[in-house]
């Protein structure tokens, strides 16, 4: 593949697989740009690709049946990848998956996945560790939208952005806040107005700054950390075994 990195690759599911599995893999992997708003999966429809996020953010979304009410219910970014469902043998979902932040990844079709998959335990077995970690993010969303208050669920949020972009300029609107957090932007405002207050963050237009991330950690409490913790219980001894090329 003329062009490809090796020495670049930020995706952490493709850097815990071992040289073996990478080098296979790579004959089907394609650079890609990533732009904001691009749909990576479209709900209840197939998706053509997945996309391992190198870069970028992306939201998954659930709607009801009517489509009048979404909210967000999980972050992708470089730690993982799109149409994860697909691993376990369902072709589509209901939610939607988007480019929130624009950036770049790796695209690998959805049959070569599968055949892939097929005939590696190890990539198998690395999947279904992220689709476990996906499901435990799914269920904090749910813990936190159940039990704790805006301004808690606003600071997980931005944390789990944080993590994601590596930059404390998160470039985030309030409109995009309060759609992502199902609350009006009223509220959004009000609770940024509190985070500014106590310097946790600075919000301009278009961009919410990170001043203090142990300030917000104390606000979020224990709406944030499990999943992250899982995340690194699963894929941290990979990471940290040596992976040589060539």
């Amino acid at each position: 593949m003329a062009g490809f990195e090796l020495t670049n690759i930020r995706n952490r599911i493709l850097l815990c697989l071992p040289e073996n599995s990478l080098t296979i893999l790579l004959d089907f992997l394609q650079p890609v740009e990533l732009h904001a708003r691009q749909v990576l999966v479209q709900s209840g429809e197939r998706p053509s690709h997945a996309y391992f996020i190198e870069s970028g953010l992306a939201s998954m979304i659930a709607f009801s049946p009517d489509g009048g009410e979404s909210v967000e219910v999980g972050h992708i970014g470089f730690e993982g990848m799109s149409a994860a469902h697909t691993v376990l043998a369902a072709d589509t979902t209901p939610n939607r998956t988007f480019m929130q932040v624009g950036g770049s990844g790796y695209a690998l079709s959805i049959d070569c996945l599968r055949q892939v998959t097929e005939a590696d335990p190890v990539l198998l077995e690395l999947l279904l560790r992220y689709n476990h970690y996906a499901a435990l993010q799914l269920a904090n969303s749910a813990l936190a939208n159940a039990r704790y208050s805006i301004n808690e669920r606003l600071a997980r949020w931005l944390l789990m952005v944080h993590d994601r972009l590596v930059s404390d300029d998160l470039p985030l609107t309030h409109e995009f806040l309060s759609m992502m957090l199902g609350v009006r932007r009223s509220g959004i405002t009000n609770e940024l107005h509190v985070l500014e207050g106590i310097r946790a963050i600075r919000a301009t237009r278009g961009n919410v700054k990170i001043l203090d991330r142990q300030k917000l950690e104390n606000i979020a409490s224990g709406s944030y950390g499990t999943p992250e913790r899982i995340y690194e219980d699963l894929f941290g001894d990979q990471l940290n075994k040596p992976i040589r090329f060539g």
